[in-house]
């Protein structure tokens, strides 16, 4: 009876898959802290204004008054005024507006909810802080986030106008002029001095600082903080980010936009010109205890403006979704800020699933679409499939004459290597072809490893048990925490890792994989496949573990129509003995490194012939 062995070229096949899923798993997954960060993050927490009281209220009133005292002449700009917030809605948002500092107090997208099924606010609770730093003359420093601004709204037809206005008098003041269309999340914002350059030291920028510590808005926290990232476009039309990881500081040139994107949901900053230099900064947050799980990062930006005497700059900001198809709308290239993947599997995703998913789920409900798109991809890798199988076949064949080739040559590795290609020159066969269809497999792999977990479109979409398709699908909350598992038991990823063991244990379960030199055993892959996939994917969008359940599913399919309807493995075979008689020439690569060994072979022999 044939005796089948060991395929190393198989075995590569897999152990590549593996490394780059645990490579994946690392870039996207929750670093270590060092040990200085706690101390770091203690120090951000902590309000730069140490003069706290007891009552909030007092306390505030009681810095006003010093600080009109200390400004004197320019006091006025910090008197507390009567206006109280001011509330406005536009379709897509609820916002108010407050007098101190004239910015944006709180910010709600009105289509969307939480984990809470709460309101999910983009800012409140003072997350965000926008300040402008402006120098005098005679070496003050003036705050925008301290003044005190006088708000006037005009409600047009197609937007709100409204224009905040801290005063000295008249003729001298600092606007903020905000334009928030009635339709959309992206709106202007233009600030401006009159009559306050005689005062302004303009050899001194005025230095801009925008600062968000992004909410946590998922189930997840971990698993949202892999996609919470600070990115920004630079030069014409290049892309960066900071590290996802722990606490990251860089200071860049030529910023043509910012974004704070929160996984799902995105606070983007454009300036009217490029940014000349920022610093910019990243920190994750959580992990710290005393915050609750409330936040997951803090981003912050720092700039100085170009100004000649009088202020005078325009902004846009964007709040809203994290989604592809309307970042694409908007001007510039936004939608770059969502990490599709880089190189051919970014254009994968834009290309062929962005729209393919968006054509099927506009007619299909979210999961279907997920299964018919699994059904179409796997179609169409079907002919990588087929020539893996045709390849495992053939080289099952071939392993009787390989023993005999080692067993004859084994003391001559060069001529064994000789005999060994010829032999599958001359049977047609090629060994790397059982690990060429698994690498060609990678690019989709990865591809949609990327697309299901920033797929906006699956937010808050239910399946089957899975309430979230963007989420993990718990049906079991533990109570307790599995180092690298979690605290709850998801199905999808159960049945995926039940699907990949059987399909292991199809491919390399059946053949008999006794322990070589240098190799680990076969039989180690048909666990540490479906354990990795158990384990990663635990905390993944239910979506990502739904794909591979049924893409496994399909394969076993395959490969069973391939095995009893369509490949006969004895004229396989009978071909392969055919082929053997007939003397076949080597030809390019085979050719070239048939005569690299017989070159290598005369030169040993020569050395050999000197030495004696």
């Amino acid at each position: 009876m044939e005796e089948k062995k060991f395929d190393p070229y198989q075995f590569i096949g897999f152990i590549l898959i593996a490394l780059i899923l645990t490579w994946m798993l690392y870039r996207n997954g929750p670093a270590e802290e060092d040990a200085n960060s706690e101390s770091v993050k203690t120090e951000q927490v902590v309000p730069q204004n140490t003069e706290l009281q007891s009552d909030p209220i007092q306390n505030d009133s009681l810095i006003q008054i010093q600080k009109v005292a200390a400004y004197g002449d320019l006091g006025s700009l910090f008197a507390a005024s009567s206006q109280s917030m001011l509330n406005i809605e536009t379709d897509q948002m609820t916002l108010e507006m407050n007098p101190k500092g004239g910015q944006i107090s709180k910010l709600t997208l009105n289509s969307y909810e939480n984990y809470e099924d709460a309101p999910l606010p983009l800012i409140s609770e003072g997350n965000t802080d926008f300040n402008i730093e402006l120098a005098t003359l005679d070496g003050r420093v003036l705050n925008t986030r301290d003044m005190y601004f006088t708000a006037v709204t005009r409600d047009g037809a197609e937007a709100i106008q409204v224009e905040m206005k801290a005063a000295l008098n008249a003729q001298q003041y600092l606007s903020f002029l905000y334009n928030f269309p009635k339709k959309g999340h992206l709106f202007s914002f233009s600030v401006k001095t009159v009559g306050m350059s005689s005062l302004l030291n303009t050899a001194l920028a005025p230095k801009v600082t925008w600062k968000t510590d992004a909410f946590r808005n998922s189930r997840s926290i971990d698993y949202e903080n892999r996609y919470t990232e600070f990115t920004f476009g630079y030069e014409e039309d290049r892309v960066d980010y900071l590290s996802l990881n722990g606490n990251d500081e860089e200071t860049r040139q030529g910023i043509r936009w910012i974004s704070y994107r929160q996984h799902f949901f995105s606070a983007i900053l454009i300036p009217d010109s490029p940014i000349a230099e920022a610093k910019i900064t990243s920190s994750d947050r959580s992990s710290e205890a005393a915050l609750n799980e409330k936040f997951t990062k803090t981003f912050s930006t720092t700039y100085a403006l170009n100004s000649g005497g009088d202020l005078n700059t325009n902004l846009k900001f964007y709040y809203g979704p994290t989604d592809y198809k309307t970042l694409k709308q908007l001007e510039g290239d936004l939608e770059t800020s969502i990490p599709m993947g880089w190189g051919i599997f970014g254009w994968i995703n834009r290309v062929i699933f962005l729209p393919l998913f968006e054509f099927l789920s506009s007619f299909l409900s979210y999961g279907i679409a997920i299964i018919v798109m699994t059904i179409i991809v796997r179609l169409a890798m079907s002919p990588v499939t087929y020539k893996s199988y045709v390849s495992q076949i053939k080289m099952k064949v071939l392993r009787p004459d390989i023993e005999v080739i080692n067993d004859k040559y084994k003391d001559d590795a060069v001529k064994r290597q000789q005999e060994t290609m010829s032999l599958y020159s001359r049977a047609g066969a090629n060994p790397m072809s059982g690990c060429v269809p698994a690498l060609l497999q990678l690019p989709v792999f990865y591809a949609l490893f990327s697309f299901f977990p920033v797929a906006f479109v699956l937010r808050d979409k239910s399946f089957l048990w899975a309430d979230d398709l963007s989420s993990y699908d718990s049906i079991l909350d533990l109570g307790f925490n599995i180092p690298f598992y979690g605290d709850h038991i998801s199905l999808f990823p159960i049945l995926a890792s039940v699907a990949i063991f059987f399909y292991t244990r199809m491919t390399t379960g059946q053949q008999p994989m006794p322990q070589q030199p240098g190799m680990p055993n076969m039989k180690i892959i048909i666990y540490l496949m479906p354990l990795m996939m158990l384990f990663f994917f635990n905390n993944y969008a239910s979506g990502l573990s739904l794909y591979y359940f049924v893409s496994n599913l399909l394969t076993i399919f395959l490969m069973l129509v391939i095995k009893n309807y369509i490949v006969d493995d004895t004229k396989i075979h009978a071909k392969i003995e055919e082929n053997k008689k007939k003397p076949k020439k080597a030809g390019g690569f085979s050719a070239r490194l048939q005569k690299a060994m017989e070159e290598a072979e005369k030169q040993k022999n020569a050395g050999k012939g000197r030495k004696k």
